[in-house]
């Protein structure tokens, strides 16, 4: 692979900064690394910052930063993803969002539910309240949909994206929303807080530079039968652009089963904590397609240790435009939500609870990483 990571030269080399470093040292360090024709990707971390370097002009000696004082030691990352990996930063990273209490990575269970398919401003409306008042942060709606008949419904566009800035507003939910190529993800990044990176997209790799250029996170779904280190390399093509802050999803992959849409891989979330500082959430109903398995695989994604979930729920999923075989109705979702908190109370992590005033959200304070 060519380009910025140049990870088959092992360029790619990790700076530790000494805990008592300033920003100024940390400037000074990244300074010294770009007047050598390379990229520094400054990481804070709870104990230390540590700067991870990317290029492909030629070997650098380790002796380089050594010599500075502010420099704790150099490490050179083995692994072909470098930004995403543990060997970079040993805490998971945790995204936090101004003017709201909700994250993703923390010790709360990020909750994303709202329909497949954002169809009018009533449905929206209406997914809306019921999630938020069951304790979902996040609300999930399409503005865009890249269907596989050409003859399905795609989605209302940027009436989508207003409509979604709408349930924003009225009930304090954070959007994530998925962009499909360049156009729509300017647009996306213009009203959502969150950009989502579908299955189909995850290997668009001009797509994914350009996610990596944007002002929001990212989340970053497994392609449809990415392994492990594909699914990785994804999330380090946004981050070698300059964008930290991606949330990888499981969403199942193809196998041969066929009693589900998908095969929910629930080992891939330890393997992806083992290796990355990146959260990982888990999608179970495009993981099963089918409304009946998505409870009982939302409970086993906590249990597994999941950072967060993302659900369909629709108002009325019989006749939704889209994925109504794998939505819930909202009382489902209110079930899901108070069996999924049992269980991450059992772990020590926390679901949030029922609002009886979503609206209330809209004045939380903003938290600070």
């Amino acid at each position: 692979m060519n380009g910025t990571l140049a990870c088959h030269k092992g360029l790619v080399m990790l700076v530790v900064m000494k805990a008592n470093a300033s920003q100024d040292d940390v400037q000074a360090v990244c300074r010294k690394v770009e007047s050598l024709g390379l990229r520094a990707h400054a990481i804070p971390g709870a104990q230390r910052t540590a700067i991870g370097i990317t290029g492909n002009q030629g070997e650098v000696e380790p002796g380089t930063f050594e010599a500075l004082d502010c420099v704790q030691e150099v490490i050179r990352v083995s692994k072909p993803y470098k930004l995403v990996s543990r060997e970079l930063k040993e805490e998971t990273t945790v995204i936090r969002f101004a003017d709201s209490d909700a994250s993703i990575g923390g010790n709360e269970v990020a909750v994303i539910a709202g329909p497949c398919g954002v169809e009018s401003r009533e449905q929206a409306f209406a997914a809306a309240e019921r999630v938020a008042k069951a304790g979902a942060r996040f609300f999930r709606g399409g503005a865009y949909k890249p269907r596989t008949s050409p003859y399905a419904f795609q989605g209302l566009g940027e009436l989508g994206l207003q409509i979604l800035a709408e349930v924003r507003e009225r009930f304090g939910l954070l959007i994530v929303t998925e962009a499909v190529d360049h156009e729509s993800l300017a647009l996306v990044d213009q009203y959502a807080d969150v950009i989502q990176i579908g299955a189909r997209n995850m290997q668009n790799f001009s797509l994914l530079k350009r996610a990596g250029r944007a002002h929001k996170p990212v989340l970053l779904k497994r392609g449809m039968s990415a392994t492990l280190e594909e699914f990785l390399m994804a999330a380090e093509y946004i981050m070698s652009e300059g964008n930290y802050n991606v949330v990888l999803c499981e969403r199942g992959v193809r196998t041969f089963a066929d009693h589900t849409r998908n095969t929910l891989d629930l080992s891939v979330v330890p393997a992806v904590q083992r290796l990355s500082h990146l959260p990982i959430i888990v999608d179970p109903s495009h993981g099963t397609g089918k409304r009946n398995k998505v409870t009982p695989l939302s409970r086993a994604a906590v249990a597994v240790g999941a950072d967060g979930l993302i659900i369909e729920v629709h108002p009325d999923p019989d006749n939704a435009l889209s994925d109504g075989n794998q939505s819930l109705y909202p009382d489902q979702f209110d079930s899901l939500m108070v069996e999924v908190r049992q269980i991450a109370n059992v772990l020590g992590r926390v679901v949030a609870g029922p609002v009886a005033n979503p609206m209330a959200r809209r004045h939380a304070g903003a938290a600070a990483d």
